[in-house]
């Protein structure tokens, strides 16, 4: 076959040039991750009747502060330094750092790699058939390597979109965790607060179980009631105070473990005793099922672990295909340091290099078994995190509504005792009844008491975990 001149072989070579190129540019999207589905219910089974309708739109990187809606200036101050300091999620920066670095050296993989290099040997040999010596000599060498891998089949790509989806996961993860940790920690200075007002109520009970005590040992010196009387109001009294070293041993756990989700030592975190009632439950926001797809930074994170399995898989897959190299170097070289500095000898080379593996023992195939399965097992974890988003909610949603009633009949009960107790009081001072019917009723207005203090707790620790289970993704109402 005839060579082509110059002018007809030029267009030729560009072009033959210009198809991986070409090849990369069709390669380098990829396949896009097929959306994961799943059948919500157009609706949550336990509505929450006080809820308001929350705004739908895309995730927030960082959830608002919806502590802000209790009122507690101390809440606000706890939750903030949790972000700041607890060593967990420093631990998950630091792991999205690291997801952000393999981001960058995805890029890279798809830039030329360019490269320089200097070196002198010395060779030698022995001596010649006619006995002379074959001599010694020294090659100064220096160059530039230029090489390039060009993205025929998305490789590549895929690698970027790998880590780039594995980078987003870390940050969702990061906001998962700290959206975790707040709510553990928010819920855990609700029990705290509780057991401060069980402390208060102990306090006026111990105050009034004292007086009571008192005025039946006057009785008792005039004559009117039995010395059992006196051994009973006794007993009453030394069994509320011993039960208040149960309550002191169960805030001192409580106020530890607030320091810890902190990220300080209990003496370095002191919590102390506030009085006071606890705060009211807000109005939650409520959202449809299909919302917690947007708004749960967990649900956000698996989305983005099945995109990474999926591109993960692409490569895999990939490996089939044959690599295409091209490289170019330029150097001198020279027999000597002198003529190298003054006129070296000019060498270059310049040319592609296709390899493909023939045979592997069954390696490509069985890394593609792998990966498949890890996308499998990605998308099956993704399915499970929304089913269990939806169950979360829905317990917080019933927990909140049977809570809520039980918190007024608590409170018409409550009135009840303490009327009693009054009542009751005023018929043993009057020496109507005997003691035993003074401290039932004593006994029956504090369990009245402590019970309604415990709903409040609970209302308060399941509107919490409402707003986590719905991504804590809003902004509380004024």
């Amino acid at each position: 076959m005839p060579l082509l001149p110059l002018s007809a072989s030029l267009p030729r070579r560009l072009a033959l040039a210009a198809l991986p190129l070409f090849l990369a540019a069709c390669a380098s999207g990829g396949r896009e991750a097929p959306a994961p589905r799943i059948e919500l219910p157009a609706s949550f089974r336990h509505t929450n009747a006080n809820a308001e309708a929350a705004p739908a739109g895309p995730r927030e990187p960082i959830a608002p502060e919806w502590w802000r809606a209790y009122g507690d200036p101390e809440l606000d101050a706890l939750l903030r330094r949790v972000a700041e300091a607890n060593p967990e999620l420093a631990q998950a920066e630091a792991r999205w750092r690291q997801a952000l670095s393999q981001v960058d050296a995805a890029r890279a993989l798809a830039l030329p790699q360019l490269g320089a290099g200097a070196s002198v040997t010395r060779s030698g040999g022995g001596a010649t058939s006619s006995g002379a010596s074959a001599g010694t000599r020294r090659l100064y060498d220096a160059g530039l390597d230029l090489s390039w891998t060009p993205d025929l089949w998305g490789r590549v790509a895929r690698e970027r979109e790998a880590a780039a989806a594995g980078a987003d996961a870390q940050a969702a993860l990061l906001d998962a965790g700290r959206l975790a940790l707040q709510l553990a920690a928010a819920q855990g200075y609700v029990r705290l607060r509780a057991l401060d007002a069980q402390l208060a109520l102990q306090a006026e009970a111990d105050v009034a179980y004292t007086r009571s005590l008192q005025i039946t040992r006057l009785q008792y010196e005039a004559g009117l009631v039995a010395r059992a009387d006196v051994i009973q109001a006794d007993t009453q009294l030394q069994s509320l105070r011993t039960q208040a070293f149960t309550l002191q041993r169960q805030r001192a756990l409580e106020a530890n473990a607030l320091a810890l989700l902190a990220g300080a030592t209990p003496t370095d975190f002191p919590v102390a005793a506030r009085e006071g009632a606890l705060p009211a439950v807000p109005p939650v926001p409520a959202a449809l099922p299909a919302e917690l797809l947007r708004r749960r930074p967990d649900l956000a994170a698996a989305e983005r672990q099945l995109a990474a399995a999926h591109a993960r898989l692409g490569i895999a897959q990939t490996a089939w295909l044959p690599d295409l190299t091209l490289s170019a170097s330029a150097g001198w070289q020279a027999s000597s340091f002198a003529r190298w500095l003054d006129t070296p000898s000019r060498v270059w080379s310049l040319g592609p290099r296709l390899a493909a593996t023939l045979f592997d023992g069954g390696a490509r195939r069985a890394n593609e078994a792998l990966f498949t399965a890890a996308y499998d097992e990605q998308a099956a974890a993704w399915r499970a995190g929304v089913l269990a988003a939806v169950r979360e909610t829905e317990d917080a949603l019933a927990q909140l509504a049977t809570l809520a009633e039980q918190e007024r009949q608590q409170a018409r009960l409550v009135e009840l005792a303490n009327e009693n107790e009054r009542v009751v009081g005023y018929r043993y001072e009057a020496g109507e009844i005997s003691f035993l019917e003074v401290a039932t009723a004593q006994n029956l207005a504090l369990s009245a008491r402590r019970a309604a203090l415990d709903v409040r707790a609970q209302r308060l620790a399941a509107s919490m975990a409402l707003v986590a289970a719905l991504g804590g993704g809003w902004q509380p109402p004024p």
